[in-house]
């Protein structure tokens, strides 16, 4: 009779017959397994073997030809400094939002809610009595406070997830309800301008080295991201748990903590798009973050993160965010309708995960006859 754990046994034959095949190696006594978590994290990207340079460069070249579709209708109003600045400016929010989305994405989850938090965290830190906090001690108290209230939001939505085993299309659905709708009730339906605290608009608008300091927070937001993902532990246990929960339990891996923490880690990062939505607008509103869920979903499948998890990519995130600013800016200086905007981007999600099932198969086929 063997001496392995039945129910680590069982297991690890159930996530090998989903397709990823677990090495057994478990504990005897207590049925822990002893898989690095290295190794669950190749578990649960194997079957997608498309190189990151492969999908990069497929990006580069897509935003090459957009880049030529916009000089050829829009002359020289399209590569102007000021408007490649302009496509630079508003890409970074929905860029930032965007990173903490590729995060729980790729940890096999998704938020619905990320655009409505950012407006509830941009009426909580633009309210009266936080902008006179904020006068009263530092100007940075009104980004902590829309920070946190991210943050707690995202925190919310982690816990509904892991412990109260909601799907998290519906968790993170009745967070974007909930939070725009408190939004509303403590702005009372009024745009909140910020007023008493001048010192944070000039802080953090205007330029540093020529370039927006918007961009410059999408920039360092982006390099944090990658190396969150890419070299540290927290990255290979967000793959692992995004491609193969199973395995990465039998690695030693908190699923349900590590599920919290990237919920958090996305609201945080939607606080910090209120902080620049604010700068920009030189408001807190309930209407901010509009479609913003959308914008971010695009842009992170679009730069090649998995939807069903278990394969993320910042650099490819950064170029999805691009691509899509720039296809706003020409569909702008062509004087097209928004409507033709979301169809267009509609179109390019449902294209982009149809090739994503293409590749996907076309791996997992390709390890079949190895």
């Amino acid at each position: 009779m063997s001496s392995e754990h039945p129910k680590r046994r069982d297991a690890a034959r159930d996530v090998a017959a989903n397709g990823n095949d677990v090495p057994q190696n478990v504990d005897s006594q207590t049925g822990a397994g002893t898989m690095t978590e290295e190794e669950a994290a190749k578990v649960a990207s194997r079957p997608f073997g498309t190189s990151a340079v492969a999908r990069n460069s497929g990006l580069v070249v897509a935003l090459a030809l957009l880049c030529v579709v916009g000089f050829i209708t829009g002359g020289e109003r399209f590569a102007d400094m000021d408007n490649v600045m302009t496509i630079l400016r508003l890409a970074a929010t929905i860029g930032v939002v965007s990173i903490g989305m590729t995060f729980v994405i790729t940890g096999g989850g998704i938020d619905l809610s990320v655009g409505a938090v950012v407006a509830l965290s941009s009426v909580w830190a633009t309210t009266v009595s936080t902008q006179v906090m904020a006068s009263d001690t530092h100007w940075t108290l009104l980004v902590l406070v829309a920070i946190l209230v991210g943050a707690g939001a995202g925190l919310i939505n982690g816990l509904l997830v892991s412990f109260g085993r909601i799907v998290p299309f519906i968790a993170t659905l009745a967070m974007m309800a909930s939070a725009r709708g408190l939004a509303e009730i403590i702005a009372n339906r009024q745009t909140q301008r910020i007023k008493y605290v001048p010192e944070f608009l000039d802080n953090v608008r205007g330029n540093f080295l020529g370039i927006p300091r918007l961009v410059w927070i999408f920039i360092f937001v982006a390099a944090v991201g990658w190396i969150l993902l890419n070299r540290t532990t927290f990255g290979r246990r967000t793959v692992a748990v995004g491609g193969n929960p199973e395995a990465a339990r039998l690695a030693g891996i908190n699923v349900k903590r590590h599920t919290v923490w990237l919920y958090t880690l996305a609201g945080s990062t939607a606080g910090i798009g209120a902080v620049m939505l604010m700068s920009r607008t030189t408001t807190g509103s309930s209407t901010h973050g509009m479609m913003y869920e959308l914008d971010a979903i695009a842009a992170v499948v679009i730069g090649g993160t998995l939807l069903s998890g278990g394969r993320g990519t910042i650099v490819g995130t950064v170029f999805g965010v691009v691509i899509f600013s720039t296809l706003s800016n020409v569909f702008t200086l062509n004087n097209l309708s928004s409507s033709a905007q979301a169809v267009t981007k509609g179109l390019i999600i449902v294209i982009a995960v149809l090739l994503q099932q293409r590749i996907a198969e076309r791996g997992a086929r390709r390890q079949v006859s190895a």
